[in-house]
């Protein structure tokens, strides 16, 4: 039990891993392959948590929400609103990597393939259950496809963007952004509810946890 609580001690920076990019456009086949794993793991950790019924993480609660107005897909709907916050990148100047295109593509993909093959259990406990290997696979997903420095994906450049212009400290910048895509998804018939309280409370440490078990492996 100690060593499992060990392997999941939480890292306080983004390690340098054997596969880290020297910029953005850095693209080798161990890199991408990387980058592509942790982002679709990313995205079956997302479908597990629409899949439990339990309520979203906000930026799925927006997609679902948009989901249920039109015809698409969640996936679909993830894969629109991450190209519509990528455009909002250009008044900011910045500039997208490989891995902000990928995350657009592969995460949308990752969602509907968890939502189509995965189903839904009827027990509140194997709901739950859901909810944390979402946010648990979310968490080492994150870890990976971060490190490769590739790039950030569409919604953390565009926090990172309007933080450096404005001069906001960043958690405020995520803050907000994540409230009103959080309303803005429940006015539009999003699921929100007790996996969005745990997302919300959970997903910074299983974060953290990833960067540590890909530290801790790296080094071995």
């Amino acid at each position: 039990m100690k060593r499992f609580i060990d392997a999941l001690r939480p890292h306080k920076t983004i390690p340098i891993t054997p596969w880290s990019a020297a910029h953005r456009w850095d693209l080798s086949f161990k890199r991408v392959s990387i980058l592509t794993f942790g982002l679709f793991i990313f995205g079956i950790g997302d479908s597990l948590i629409i899949i439990s019924e339990l309520g979203n993480a906000p930026w799925s609660v927006l997609a679902q929400g948009v989901a249920t107005k039109t015809s698409i897909s969640i996936g679909g709907a993830t894969f629109l609103i991450s190209c519509l916050v990528l455009l909002l990148w250009i008044p900011l100047r910045e500039k997208p990597g490989f891995g902000t295109l990928a995350n657009i593509v592969v995460i949308a993909i990752g969602i509907d393939v968890g939502i189509a093959l995965i189903g839904t259990p009827e027990l509140f406990i194997f709901q739950l259950l859901y909810v944390f290997l979402g946010i648990g696979l979310i968490g080492i997903g994150s870890a990976l496809y971060i490190t490769c420095a590739l790039g950030p994906g569409p919604r953390d450049g565009w926090m990172t963007s309007l933080h450096r212009r404005s001069g906001i400290p960043v958690g405020r910048v995520r803050t907000a952004i994540e409230i009103s895509v959080l309303l803005a998804g429940w006015a539009l018939g999003g699921r929100i509810g007790l996996g969005t309280a745990l997302f919300a409370l959970l997903i910074g440490y299983a974060v953290a946890a990833g960067f540590g078990v890909v530290s801790r492996i790296t080094k071995e």
